[in-house]
This record gives C-alpha cells, structure tokens and sequence, in this order.
C-alpha cells in the first residue's frame, strides 16, 4: 500500500461521496468539505446504467440504490406519435440491470447514510480558499480560516472547480447550443422502462425514477441567449410537451403546474486535457470532464473515477505513479463518453435547425455502441 494516510476531498456531491466513502472503508483518513451549508439536492431524476450501478457495488451501495429506484430494461427510442425505431442503453452486466433510474435526492441520502454508517464526517459551508501544493504535501487553508495538511487532497467539486482553477488555471466551460428541462411526477401506471420521443424541434424522455415516481427531460435548442424567466417555464415545458401526441406524454401535461420544479439549464461541456494531477492534487468527476447527458453517464464517470482512484491509492508506489495510472485507466474512457455526447448534442442541435445529418450519422447505432463499450472494465 502506499504511504497515502490523510486525504481531503473537496465537494460533497456524487463523485466526492462516493471516493470518500471508499477511501474511508479502505481505511484513509478522510476529510470532507462541502461548501453548502446543507444538502439541499433538487436535480429531479438521474439515468444510471449498469456500469454505474456496477461502480456502486464497489462501494457498497449499488443494492440499495436499486432497492430505492426502479430498475428497468433498455430505452426504447421512439417517433413522436410512439412507434418504435430502436433501442439504447448499456446491456446488464451480470446482476445489474441495463438501467436504474432514482431521484437524484434518494441518491444523495443514500450516499450519505453510507457515509455516516461508517463515521465520515463533513465539514458543511466550507470549501478550499488555498493550496500550498508541495511535491510531497499539500497545505490547504480554508474559508473559516482554519488550516491543515493532506497527504494528497482530491478535486470533486464540479465544473466550476475552485480547486481546478487554484492549481490548473481557468478552464471555461463551452455552452453547446442545447438545453434541458426535468420535471418530476407521479408514475403512470403503464410506464415499464424509459422512453424517448424524437421530433424535428426536441426530444423528450419518460424515464422511471422509484416505484411510485418518473420524470421527463426534453432536450431542446434555445439559442444564443438560452436563459429563460421563471414564470416562462411552465408554459414553454407544456408547449414543447404537446407536440408528442403520445398518451403516456399527454396524460403528464395538465401536472406541469409549477415552476420551481421546472429544473432548466443550458448544456455546457469541459474537458480539463491530461494530466488531471499535479503535485499532490487531482482532479475528478465533471470538475475534469463535464459531458452533456445525450448517454445518461455525467454522474457514472464521477463514480467510476472514485472507484478507480479507490483502488490505485491501495497499491503500492509514489503518488506521481498512482495519479498516473488513474489517468491510464480513466482517460480515454471519459473523452469517448464527452466526445459521443456531444457528436449526438450536434447532430440534434442541426436537426432542430432544419439543417442536414454529416452522411452516415445514426444516433440510435452510435448510442448503442457507446452503451456496449460502457460495459467493459474499468
């Protein structure tokens, strides 16, 4: 084993719990810091396909997030009227399921649960306000002035990483012409696995989220300025959702009531270039590779880079070493997933625009070979 012992992890949120939560079981010293005061997680729902449900199982939690989500079969991909044109998703990887859809809160709680089970302790409303980044330690001091030292401190904290920029520089985020909206519901009683509908102007998704529970996303392209006022939203959601004249879609309609559960954001990706480490700093989840959600997988690279790390700081070797297989590991894999998102993101946005497909461009052929590769080992 290395000589690894004390370790910070910036970030509280999926990528950052879950490489605590493995370190500390592997037997690390953990510190967890969190710059929201509380966990106050909204984000609707989230797709996990087996290999992130695969990654969870690494660090304990995969059967309860199955437990407490719904697990289903591959999306059918679908014309607006319903007829079916294909199929997409990772295939299930031995006992996991091809998806587990869950509300992104349930996660978090779940996560957190595990955390405190086995004694991680969060600091709440504190993040990094420096580094002193050695080669062979990191002096960090924080925003309650308080100070200490970590043997390597790891970077969960977004796309708009503090600590990225601290030790890396700027990287700015590149908004990709495209937005999403979710919106939670009660489950139709019909719904038995994720679907997509797909028309000139936007898709929209009905993906499972508990027993009881799904949500929409509707990817549409907003334009240059893709900010959208509040008491718009409704209204916008209910007209883009009209135009799929499908019973499961029209049926939700008249529930769309309220717009602070209207979750709307503009699509961005960052691709932080090799290496994510210096010093005695690394870098994972969206803060090193923020992919658009065209494959479902943002927040299965965060646990799949946990799990990965997880595992190269239990071996033996200098910490240059370790950072660097990591890299080997979890490099090539994370760009495909960012790259295929945003060839998908593009062809989608040039549809939306009356503009023509580059000649042999299939989504459907694309998302399922991507989901097939998905399933390889990490």
């Amino acid at each position: 084993m290395s000589n690894i012992k004390k370790v910070l992890v910036v970030g509280g949120g999926i990528g950052g719990q879950s490489v605590a939560i493995g370190l500390k079981k592997a037997g690390f010293a953990v510190d967890v810091v969190e710059i929201l005061s509380e966990f106050n997680v909204y984000g609707v729902g989230i797709i996990q396909q087996a290999n992130a449900l695969r990654a969870l199982d690494a660090i304990g939690v995969a059967d309860e997030v199955m437990r407490r989500g719904s697990p289903y079969g591959k999306v059918k991909l679908c014309l607006p009227h319903g007829v079916q044109i294909g199929e997409a998703g990772t295939p299930p990887i031995g006992r996991f399921p091809s998806h587990n859809g869950i509300s992104r809160r349930i996660l978090h709680d779940v996560l957190f649960e595990e955390a405190q089970k086995i004694g991680l302790k969060y600091r709440m409303g504190v993040t990094v306000e420096s580094i002193d980044n050695h080669p062979d330690i990191a002096n960090v001091t924080f925003t309650d002035g308080t100070t200490d030292s970590y043997d390597i401190v790891i970077a969960a904290d977004g796309v708009y990483s503090k600590v990225r920029k601290l030790i890396f520089g700027e990287f700015k985020p590149n908004y990709v012409g495209l937005s999403v909206w979710r919106y939670p519901f009660k489950r139709p009683a019909g719904l038995d696995t994720g679907y997509i509908f797909f028309n000139k102007k936007h898709k929209i998704g009905v993906i499972p989220m508990t027993v009881e529970s799904c949500y929409i996303f509707l990817n549409s392209a907003e334009g240059d300025n893709p900010m959208i006022p509040e008491d718009q939203l409704v209204e916008k959601l209910k007209g883009y959702m009209s135009a799929y004249p499908v019973p499961v879609v029209q049926e939700l309609i008249p529930q769309v009531t309220d717009a602070k559960l209207v979750n709307y954001r503009a699509l961005e990706t960052l691709k932080m270039p090799a290496p994510w480490y210096k010093n005695r700093v690394v870098v994972l989840g969206d803060a090193a590779h923020t992919t658009i959600p065209q494959l479902g997988s943002g927040a299965a690279l965060a646990i799949e880079d946990a799990v990965v790390l997880i595992e190269e700081l239990q071996k033996e070797g200098e910490v240059e070493a370790i950072f660097e297989r990591y890299m080997k590991r979890r490099y090539e894999r994370c760009m495909m997933v960012v790259d295929v998102s945003e060839t998908l993101g593009a062809w989608e946005l040039l549809e939306y625009n009356d503009q023509p497909l580059p000649e042999g461009a299939n989504m459907g052929m694309l998302m399922g070979k991507t989901g097939m590769a998905l399933t390889a080992p990490i």
